[in-house]
């Protein structure tokens, strides 16, 4: 089978102390996935982590999601200027390349709603054949973020020649250049 005809599995990792700890309930990672149900098209899996606000672990477990096959890793907290914010950078050490324009993007649509998001460090970048992006922890913030950045989504990952993803148009429409 060719990998781009392959299973579709993305992962999802929420950064969170007080969740690790099991003294909140993570709402990012299930705001996450319940996005990708309502814009995927394409039959996907999901694999689900959830990790403390440390360096290793974040690392860790977005090269344990690429290693599983994950095309695209979305994670959520971590991307604040707070000290324990370290998400960016953890995805900064994995990643081979860094995608500057998705943080762009995401903080220029979160400016039309918050003057705040001027704060949030998120970002997004390759690992092997992964996209990582970084998102925020509020549930709404992610669905904004998301709808921002998704168009071009399905597009980087056929270019790092993972599986084609098809997008449900009524919420998302992919871009993809017009073939010749």
């Amino acid at each position: 089978m060719n990998e781009r005809d392959g299973e579709i599995k993305f992962g999802v990792l929420t950064v969170s102390d007080r969740a690790s700890r099991g003294e909140y309930q993570d709402r990012g990672g299930p705001a996450i996935v319940d996005y990708l149900n309502k814009v995927i098209a394409s039959s996907f899996s999901v694999e689900s982590k959830l990790v403390a606000d440390e360096i290793p672990a974040i690392e860790s477990a977005i090269t344990e999601l690429g290693e599983l096959g994950c095309c695209l890793v979305v994670t959520t907290g971590g991307t604040g200027p707070a000290p324990r914010d370290v998400t960016p950078e953890a995805t900064e050490n994995v990643c081979q390349k860094m995608m500057p324009g998705f943080g762009e993007q995401m903080r220029a649509v979160s400016l039309q709603y918050v003057p705040t998001a001027i704060l949030s460090r998120q970002t997004a970048g390759i690992f092997n054949r992964t996209l990582v992006v970084n998102l925020p922890g509020s549930p709404k913030a992610i669905a904004q973020c998301l709808d921002a950045v998704f168009p071009a989504i399905p597009y980087c990952i056929d270019l790092i020649e993972g599986p084609s993803i098809e997008t449900n148009e009524q919420h998302v429409v992919a871009f993809r250049p017009k073939q010749k």
